[in-house]
């Protein structure tokens, strides 16, 4: 008895409806995220280049709102990252995990 063909059994795997909700898991996290935070990345551009009395404004000592709102922007990305790694291990890696073993065990 022959083995599948490796292309066959991804063809397989990925029309079944278990990829098909790990995608779907992916882009629950992924494209509301990447939205949001080029959104809140456009308004940082926007308050720097049109409202300088704005950005200007003294918080405490020499630092401003405009250092804040871009210090704001690295600690976003922490943020997201941290938020994706906690959403992969809960959500998508169990899944993947899973269809891997499948897609493994069925070349045996």
């Amino acid at each position: 008895m022959s083995t599948p063909e490796p292309h066959q059994d991804w063809a397989e795997v990925q029309a079944g409806a278990e990829f098909t909700e790990l995608r779907r898991r992916l882009r629950v996290f992924v494209f509301p995220m990447t939205a949001l935070f080029l959104l809140w990345y456009l308004v940082y551009v926007l308050l720097a280049d049109y409202a300088h009395g704005f950005m200007s404004t003294k918080l405490v000592g020499d630092i401003n709102v405009a250092l804040v709102l871009g210090l704001g922007q690295f600690a976003s990305t922490f943020a997201i990252t941290a938020l994706y790694v906690r959403y992969a291990n809960r959500k998508l890696d169990p899944l993947a995990t899973k269809l891997r073993a499948d897609l493994e065990g069925a070349g045996e």
